[in-house]
């Protein structure tokens, strides 16, 4: 299989949804996460349990969700329970492996921005907001998240952090008290970033086919640090392209063309 038998966006939502292993149980957000995820689920993963915070447990969708509250997550779940048992029970209580987050803003210590773009008071854009991310940012075993790259997404400072990843770096989290071990992964349409062992600083560690080192710096806002060792991640293979165009093209005849994993 060559570059040109798959988009930047495929190769983005396949690199993410192999990271899920089977069997993980996995907190998604809406859009390119739940791509991912329900991707795993339709090929390597077929035992992972997605959650969503409006209460499904173990979603199995045909079609991709328009919002957490879409009717066809908790009737395709294992079981529904209520909002605070989900942040309460299962998230508080230590029982997420995986958040899978989405974001508009992020910096060198994976802190994401989903709230506005400009001061506070006066925003030039108000984005959709917090949601449960926060908590699932601070309360998961680890995170994932998943965002197209660019030097506007990938920015030097924050105008507003959301989700909290490092903070400003080193033991920062750990002193902050946060639980969960923060994001491990990264992953863009041009590569996979990981967090630095001491530093926490993202670090280019896998660059996706067709992708140059100049490309990828290019579309960050600070001086990108690259591993030594860096590899080029698995290109899709057919059966992942198949199931993914299979997901997409079920999702845009239920929704319109709108649905596309990236609502």
């Amino acid at each position: 299989m060559t570059t040109q038998d798959f988009s930047a966006t495929e190769m983005m939502t396949v690199a993410a949804s192999r990271l899920l292993k089977d069997g993980t149980v996995c907190f998604v957000g809406i859009g390119l996460p739940s791509t991912a995820a329900n991707l795993a689920r339709l090929t390597h993963a077929p035992e992972v349990v997605l959650i969503y915070e409006s209460g499904p447990i173990g979603a199995k969708p045909e079609v991709l969700p328009l919002s957490i509250g879409d009717g066809e997550l908790a009737e395709t779940a294992d079981t529904v329970v209520s909002t605070p048992e989900i942040f309460r029970y299962w998230l508080q209580g230590g029982r997420i492996d995986v958040g899978f987050l989405g974001a508009a803003q992020i910096d060198r210590f994976a802190n994401i921005n989903t709230t506005v773009i400009g001061p506070y008071g006066k925003p030039r854009t108000r984005l959709p907001g917090a949601g449960g991310a926060p908590e699932i940012a601070a309360q998961t075993r680890e995170v994932f998240i998943v965002l197209k790259q660019s030097a506007r997404a990938f920015v030097g400072k924050l105008d507003f952090i959301t989700s909290a990843g490092y903070l400003e770096g080193g033991d920062a989290r750990e002193r902050a008290r946060l639980p969960g071990k923060g994001p491990t992964a990264v992953i863009t349409d041009l590569g996979i970033l990981t967090p630095d062992p001491v530093t926490r600083e993202l670090t280019l560690t896998s660059i996706h086919p067709g992708v140059s080192v100049e490309e990828v710096r290019a579309a960050t806002g600070w001086d990108l640090k690259v591993a030594p060792d860096l590899r080029t991640t698995a290109a899709p293979e057919p059966h992942e392209l198949a199931a993914l165009r299979d997901l997409l093209a079920r999702t845009a005849r239920a929704h319109g063309q709108s649905a596309g994993g990236e609502a």
